[in-house]
């Protein structure tokens, strides 16, 4: 069976795994387990972390894949739970490079060499506001822009992920580009 759920579309997978069948899921975890893994290391710079993110966004679809509206673009639904992901557990680890041990050191383990507090805040700023204006774009716009930048699908596979038109992508990433350009004008 495991063989012929490897040929089922997307949308039949995602619609039989939403009503519970592991088996179907399974299969869309085998089929875009790869790419999860590739995004969140782009994004994570740590194979481990990778998996710990691939782990947590499995669970995660498993519980919410009856929220998926359009069944079909499950990996673009995957691959942008899975940035998300990468981009709090980058957060995450942002913020406990920030403590300090009893003695008042860093954690020699927490951050890098060389980068001094003002470094470290101009950076979590420019992420912060980054994520701000990446929130303020409208859904369609975001969802090309993660996947166009954050996981590298090119405009056919952003078209076929999302059921739209390459030529739709372009402009959709041409608008989001323009936005983000405008609302980052001052980290430039």
């Amino acid at each position: 069976m495991r063989d012929q759920l490897d040929v089922v579309p997307d949308a039949i997978l995602a619609g039989r795994a939403a009503d519970g069948d592991t088996a179907a899921f399974e299969s869309l975890a085998r089929r875009y387990g790869p790419h999860m893994r590739a995004a969140a290391r782009r994004l994570t710079g740590s194979y481990a972390d990778a998996d710990d993110v691939v782990q947590e966004v499995l669970v995660q679809a498993w519980q919410q894949l009856d929220t998926l509206r359009e069944p079909a673009a499950v990996k673009g639904w995957l691959l942008r739970l899975t940035g998300s992901r990468s981009i709090d557990l980058l957060r995450r680890r942002r913020n406990h490079a920030s403590l300090t041990t009893a003695d008042g050191e860093a954690p020699a383990d927490t951050v890098s060499p060389g980068a001094g507090p003002e470094t470290a805040a101009v950076a979590s700023a420019g992420i912060d506001s980054l994520k701000a204006a990446l929130s303020a774009l409208p859904e369609e716009q975001r969802r090309c822009w993660i996947l166009k930048e954050i996981n590298g699908q090119s405009y056919e596979e952003i078209a076929r992920t999302l059921n739209i038109s390459p030529a739709s992508v372009r402009g959709r990433l041409a608008r989001a580009r323009i936005t983000l350009v405008r609302e980052m004008e001052d980290w430039r």
